[in-house]
């Protein structure tokens, strides 16, 4: 076979290439394989204490249990798949849940009125196992402008609340701090909080960190407010000889000129980069980001058309960095108007304020998961059912018809399939991997029903479905 390209012209060429692949390898790293949470609960730092989260849980699930006391009622108020069939006499609803209880896992599948009866039990186990999974002490809006001894004072009990929450294990997987932003304005408060929390639980906890502790920064404009964190960062860590680095931070996307600065570029990959590998996420703000963009307050919503941009360029900016991404919150609380003694007109009156607004946040966060934004802000234990709900709907609507073509896909090593009226290539088959990878990430399902594809747990954890067929393509041959 005659070649016209020399050896030596190929090396100096693909020498050249290797090393511009090797850098864009370095940035474009992929998906992190650690646990992402769901959803992020921000929460006023007066309020806090050490088994705040908890508490949380038992007032979401004592919420969920009186508006929805059991699974039929459940379905009908998120209207989930084949709810319009479920019974509506107590006798009909008490019989079909004994049924349902019968029921082996894949024939409850494949029964309708299962469907709804399955997610209300899941809902409920989590929120008696893990009702908060990722919390913000929240120094910011949550908290307010208080005078400076307050804020002190607030930001020291706090932190002495961490130390003891981490001593007794009561606190959430994820936890971290929302200070003040680094704007002109705020950034002596912003850091005079960030200091008296950090120094006081470093001091109670000679030098330790909770798991997965991250401050957040908000309303980020400019990279130099993120240089500026990372600066008192690396002067904390010699101050406490801290591991360099084990400080992590996350930023909030409130601003148009997050989206695109005065050059007409998107900063947000600068922002990173600056970040020098300590920013883990980067959370959206629905009502400054609405308000940056002069929309009224009427239309302040996660679903607005100028929240969907901002969403896509963040993704398509921060794509395959590994850095998460996270959608706002609805603030329409799930709470009903009347309190104390209610009659029972006044009581069925709180039930259909509360489905309506659970169905307004469903529908919410079904928007964001359809998006893939796979983790969303929650302001108010009560929006903890709706969440738990929207992810493990979205995830389990699916699941049949995921297994069904990705074990196909699998077992055919990367032939075109057609299933149905669904033709499979190879991006296709990186999305079905995904959705097991995300919805196993979540809770919606477990690993023996991830390996009903017919794949391995080595598979499944190298994330990447064009490396399983090369890798069964080899053994094949």
């Amino acid at each position: 076979m005659k070649l016209s390209i020399p050896q030596d012209k190929k090396s100096s060429i693909f020498g050249d290439l290797k090393e511009a692949n090797q850098a864009f390898n370095k940035i474009y790293k992929g998906d992190r394989e650690d646990r992402q949470p769901i959803h992020t609960v921000y929460g006023g730092a007066n309020l806090f204490k050490s088994n705040t989260t908890e508490t949380l849980g038992k007032i979401a699930l004592k919420s969920l249990l009186q508006y929805a006391p059991n699974f039929v009622e459940f379905g009908k108020a998120f209207q989930l798949k084949g709810s319009e069939t479920l019974p509506t006499s107590e006798k009909e609803q008490l019989a079909l849940a004994n049924t349902l209880k019968s029921f082996s896992n894949k024939e409850l599948k494949n029964h309708l009125a299962g469907f709804s009866y399955n997610i209300y039990q899941k809902v409920i186990a989590k929120l008696q196992r893990e009702g908060v999974e990722d919390f913000r002490i929240d120094f910011e809006d949550g908290f307010g402008n208080r005078s400076d001894k307050e804020e002190d004072e607030t930001a020291e009990f706090a932190a002495q609340q961490v130390a003891k929450g981490m001593k007794d294990g009561t606190l959430s997987p994820f936890i971290g701090i929302r200070i003040k932003p680094f704007t002109e304005e705020l950034k002596e408060r912003g850091l005079r909080t960030l200091d008296v929390f950090l120094s006081t639980l470093l001091s109670a906890t000679n030098g330790k960190l909770p798991d997965n502790f991250v401050v957040m920064l908000p309303k980020v404009t400019i990279e130099e407010q993120v240089v500026a964190l990372v600066s008192f960062f690396e002067v904390i860590e010699d101050a406490f000889n801290l591991e360099k680095g084990v400080l992590k931070m996350e930023m909030m996307v409130e601003t148009t000129q997050s989206i695109i600065a005065e050059n007409g570029v998107n900063p947000l990959r600068k922002f990173i980069t600056t970040s020098k590998g300590r920013c883990t996420g980067m959370h959206f703000g629905t009502y400054d980001y609405t308000a940056s963009n002069n929309i009224t307050a009427r239309y302040q919503e996660m679903d607005h058309d100028v929240c969907d941009f901002a969403h896509y360029m963040t993704k398509v900016a921060l794509a395959h960095t590994g850095v998460w991404l996270s959608d706002g919150a609805t603030n329409t609380m799930p709470i009903g108007p009347h309190r104390g003694d209610v009659t029972e007109e006044e009581e069925q009156e709180n039930k259909e304020v509360v489905h309506r607004s659970w169905l307004k946040g469903y529908d919410h966060i079904r928007h964001s998961l359809y998006k893939g934004l796979y983790q969303g802000w929650d302001l108010n234990p009560a929006q903890l059912p709706m969440r738990y709900t929207a992810v493990y709907a979205f995830f389990l609507e699916s699941y049949d018809d995921a297994v069904l073509r990705l074990k196909t896909f699998v077992e055919k090593a990367a032939q075109a399939t057609l299933i149905g009226d669904t033709f499979d290539d190879a991006a296709t088959g990186q999305g079905l991997l995904n959705y097991f990878l995300k919805a196993l990430n979540s809770g919606a399902i477990s690993i023996d029903e991830v390996l009903a594809t017919g794949l391995t747990l080595d598979e499944i954890r190298t994330r990447s479905f064009a490396k399983i067929l090369k890798d069964r393509r080899a053994k094949l041959e």
